[in-house]
């Protein structure tokens, strides 16, 4: 977890060094009781004494029916919110039966190519009562209005359709791949979805604003922080751009870190994160209602932490990553399975890691006080640490000309990669322990039943897409395409005739191949060098 810095420091893994102890002055000035402007001991006066947060578990493989099946044990367990899982084709824009889909169909996510599968996927699942997530983004609009739709079917008020679509382009670019279009197009699709939103459903979050995967991809702490926090600023100007007010949308941004090992760094990383969104909203950008200052936001533990030896260690990591997560003060929280660096979570593992929020949030006491490590030395002058950190890499993003400037010249890219080669190479040597992995090893290995996707899932996934194209109306379906593609010439927001097209049963693939046309795709800059 530590190196030595130079003289007698030692560094923990964001490079800061940390003091063998910490006194008073080190602490700073006292900060505002937690709901109170800057929000750096938690959004609500009561934070988890009014309600506990969200239960999450990420999900979603196979076919949709198989998903709704997992959904189910999962709600029955005591989840109190979906998370959806969509495979890789459905996150750029391919259906099941193009070429580029082959062998990806239901694999790391649920399939989905038209309003059937949706239908299928949230059949008997009470959409009035539950928050429902989807990690989409290139393909956002369409999922969202794909859940609008099947909400639409079921009789549920446009005002109680409730739940995030990730919706965050940028940290395609910067970490993850899943993008499409070049980034002015996707801004377009994204503030777009802002708009719609704003007019027809109120309390959906429009954008889940991700360090989550900038993290995965091995940046620091320090840097999760303030490259989310320099995408947010992009989303925010953009909205503007396109006409809207600040606080029109503002109240409905969320955001989506990661929860790494560094226990009291994790900490004190949410509450830098809260102060820093509150200042940016209030100084910069002039936002007068209160909650467009506070920054909400889902947790995920680490994925990159978990190891494939020893398996059920994971359990211990993940625990103490929600647990820090919990004390930071998150609004929604995703525990992993212990067999994910193997595979997708089998039912036992999902279960085990929902267990692991319940006896935190029921067990521990720990919800029962806000910001319970407020006031401490060491998180106090650590958030402190982290916060200057983080601003003097934003600072740096803002000289380049914003995130998506960074991003299209490689920086932010090539950054978060010599990020990630520091990290491994104190790994490789040593000096960076990983219990089972670099040290205490052991040649017993735990026997478990790896989950996987069998191929018969495409095939079952292609035979239903196909009946999909035989059964519905193509004469309206290629009308409602070619008024997409003309307005996608145009300026007007896209999510109307996106709309038309998914409720006359066109799919994703159809419609992200109209956008295709007039957008175009991007092409990642060479940071070899």
């Amino acid at each position: 977890m530590s190196e030595k810095a130079d003289g007698d420091g030692i560094r923990n893994d964001s490079g800061l060094e940390l003091k063998p102890f910490y006194r008073a002055a080190d602490a700073g000035p006292e900060q505002p009781p937690p709901g109170e402007y800057p929000f750096t001991r938690g959004i609500r006066a009561d934070m988890y004494r009014g309600r506990r947060w969200t239960m999450r578990q990420y999900a979603g493989f196979g076919t949709a029916a198989e998903s709704n099946r997992r959904y189910r044990f999962l709600l029955d367990h005591g989840q109190t919110g979906l998370s959806v899982a969509f495979d890789l084709p459905t996150q750029i824009g391919y259906d099941s039966d193009h070429r580029m889909a082959h062998g990806e169909v239901g694999k790391v996510g649920v399939a989905i190519d038209s309003l059937r599968d949706m239908e299928v996927l949230l059949a008997d699942l009470p959409i009035e009562r539950i928050s429902t997530s989807m990690t989409i983004n290139a393909t956002a609009a369409l999922l969202l209005l794909l859940y609008q739709l099947v909400a639409e079917q079921q009789g549920c008020p446009p005002e109680k359709i409730t739940g995030t679509v990730q919706n965050d382009i940028l940290k395609e670019y910067a970490a993850r791949g899943t993008y499409i279009y070049p980034p002015k197009a996707s801004m377009r699709l994204t503030t777009d979805l802002f708009a719609y939103c704003r007019d027809h459903l109120p309390s959906w979050n429009t954008i889940s604003i991700s360090g989550y995967h900038i993290r995965e991809a091995g940046a620091t702490a320090a840097e999760e922080v303030a490259f989310t926090l320099a995408d947010g600023v992009a989303y925010v100007e953009a909205a503007l751009a396109a006409g809207m007010k600040v606080d029109e949308f503002g109240p409905r941004l969320s955001f989506f870190f990661a929860c790494h090992m560094d226990f009291f760094e994790e900490v004190a990383k949410f509450r830098a994160a809260r102060r820093m969104w509150a200042r940016i909203m209030r100084d910069r950008f002039g936002a007068r209602d209160p909650r467009s200052w506070t920054l909400r936001f889902h947790t995920q533990t680490g994925g990159v932490t978990l190891a494939a030896q020893q398996p059920l260690v994971n359990v211990v990591r993940t625990s103490l990553e929600a647990l820090s997560a919990v004390l930071g003060g998150t609004q929604s929280l995703h525990t992993n399975g212990y067999d994910e660096a193997l595979g997708l979570p089998s039912e036992q593992a999902a279960e085990v890691a929902l267990r692991t929020q319940q006896v935190i949030a029921y067990e521990t006491a720990v919800p029962e006080v806000a910001d319970p490590l407020g006031g401490s030395y060491y998180v106090e002058g650590l958030t402190d640490r982290v916060e200057e950190e983080a601003q003097r890499i934003l600072a740096e993003v803002d000289e380049k000309g914003g995130s998506v400037s960074a991003i299209e010249s490689g920086w932010m890219q090539k950054r978060i990669g010599d990020s990630a080669y520091r990290f491994q190479r104190r790994v490789e040597t040593g000096e960076r322990v990983v219990v089972g992995v670099n040290r205490f090893q052991s040649e017993a290995s735990d026997q478990l039943e790896i989950m996987k996707v069998a191929p018969k899932h495409q095939e079952d996934q292609i035979a239903s897409l196909r009946r999909v194209r035989a059964e519905r109306d193509d004469r309206a379906v290629q009308e409602a395409l070619g008024s997409l593609e003309e307005a996608a010439r145009g300026t007007e927001n896209l999510m109307y005739p996106l709309k038309d097209a998914l409720a006359a049963y066109a799919t994703i693939g159809e419609c992200c191949d109209r956008l295709r046309n007039v957008f175009g795709e991007y092409q990642p800059p060479d940071i070899s060098q």
